[in-house]
């Protein structure tokens, strides 16, 4: 029993206990923090073998983690004032602490360090490597293969990026209404890039990379039940989520594959969470800032309605062009593109099309080939071609030849 539960407690109670104890020591202390949390369950792994599970594993873990943590300011104490000669503050600390692993403050705690490790001295990548290893609780393993980057990469990533939180002496804390909104952009950066890795994952030849979908929506809960930063745009990032992850199981096949929007099965589409989506973004809708997630998301709901309608087409195509001028991206503009195909026909969309000259993006090929169908077929297959010499994966790959034998 132990050999399934251990491994789901790492994964759900990692994160929680280190988040209270990096409170607690303060970021320079981070690694320590996670050297509690891993000893803790590695002390599991030899004791309940043969003593058994707990009849309360969670309460067990935090019981063990709270006396280590102890252990080390004890430690810190000691040195302080017999060694050092000195007594620094950290000892008062000691003679205060009390280690709470309470559901408020384990919340409150993962909040405040979301923030914290979403300081924009931070590189943004380093960013989302932090939080999943302290927020997410992912191994050195899974945090390469979500970035695609080598172990040693990872490791001098958050190497380099634990150093700036330690010299940096950041406080573990919300910020207040005056700096919410600086940081607050950072953090719902950090949030959709994380989303962005798993939705659109190269990892492995995954369609979906589902554990970092469902980690970047939890993170982003703990925002919205948060009075001081439950604000539009989060309920924006929310309501997108909720949209894109509305159509996970019809977006895969059986064997893995990605399955086309326009060939997916609509009756496994997720209804609640779609409802959730519309109610997310009309919270977003008060006040008056519009953000990329408002637009995002308003362009997500139109895909949550199969129809092939003038009017839908149309929507989206506004979305796309306020998005643009708010903050282009090459991606976007090769969607909009689509959407301008979709209600307005192919030749207009073409001459917008070539006009972004994307000659490195598989997915320019991709939109050319698609676009050049049932006008000129053989522009379409070269378009193909090229989409597929490019394309980095499997998945891709098998997407764009299965395009070609259609054409063929």
């Amino acid at each position: 029993m132990e050999q399934q539960l251990i491994p789901h407690l790492f994964r759900s109670e990692f994160r929680k206990i280190t988040s209270v104890l990096c409170k607690l020591l303060g970021l320079e202390n981070i690694e320590a923090a996670e050297d509690i949390a891993g000893e803790t369950f590695l002390l599991a792994l030899e004791t309940w073998p043969y003593k058994g599970v707990p009849e309360n594993p969670v309460a067990w873990l935090y019981a063990v983690a709270k006396n280590k943590a102890k252990n080390h300011l004890q430690r810190g104490h000691i040195f302080a004032t017999k060694v050092a000669g000195q007594l620094k503050s950290g000892t008062q600390v000691f003679e205060e602490a009390e280690v709470g692993f309470t559901e408020q403050n384990i919340t409150d705690s993962q909040l405040q360090m979301l923030f914290a490790l979403c300081h924009p001295s931070i590189a943004p990548e380093a960013q989302i490597g932090l939080a999943l290893r302290i927020l997410c609780g992912f191994g050195i393993d899974e945090i390469a293969t979500a970035l695609l980057k080598s172990k040693e990469a990872i490791n001098k990533l958050l190497y380099r990026a634990k150093e700036k939180l330690r010299a940096g002496q950041f406080i573990i804390e919300v910020p207040q209404e005056a700096e919410m909104g600086k940081r607050l952009g950072n953090v719902l950066t950090t949030l959709y890039l994380l989303y962005s890795e798993g939705y659109y994952s190269e990892s492995h030849d995954n369609v979906l990379r589902e554990e970092l979908c469902g980690e970047a929506m939890r993170l982003t809960y703990l925002l919205i039940g948060n009075g001081s930063t439950n604000l539009p745009p989060v309920n924006a990032l929310l309501s997108l989520m909720c949209f894109q992850s509305s159509r996970f199981a019809a977006r895969k096949g059986s064997g893995g594959e990605m399955v086309l929007y326009y060939e997916q099965d609509e009756s496994l589409w997720d209804q609640e969470l779609i409802t959730k989506g519309v109610y997310f973004l009309h919270q977003a809708s008060q006040g008056n800032a519009l953000s990329k997630y408002h637009l995002e998301a308003g362009i997500a709901y139109w895909y949550t309605i199969k129809a092939d309608t003038h009017e839908k087409w149309e929507a989206i195509l506004q979305l796309f062009n306020q998005l643009l001028r708010l903050e282009y991206s090459p991606i976007a503009a090769l969607n909009r593109t689509y959407a301008l195909s979709k209600a307005n026909g192919k030749q207009a969309a073409i001459i917008e099309a070539e006009k972004l000259n994307l000659a490195g993006n598989p997915f320019y090929f991709a939109l050319l080939g698609e676009l050049y169908t049932g006008i000129d077929n053989a522009k379409a297959m070269a378009h193909y071609r090229a989409a597929y010499s490019l394309a980095k994966t499997a998945r891709d790959r098998q997407t764009i030849q299965n395009k070609i034998d259609a054409l063929a």
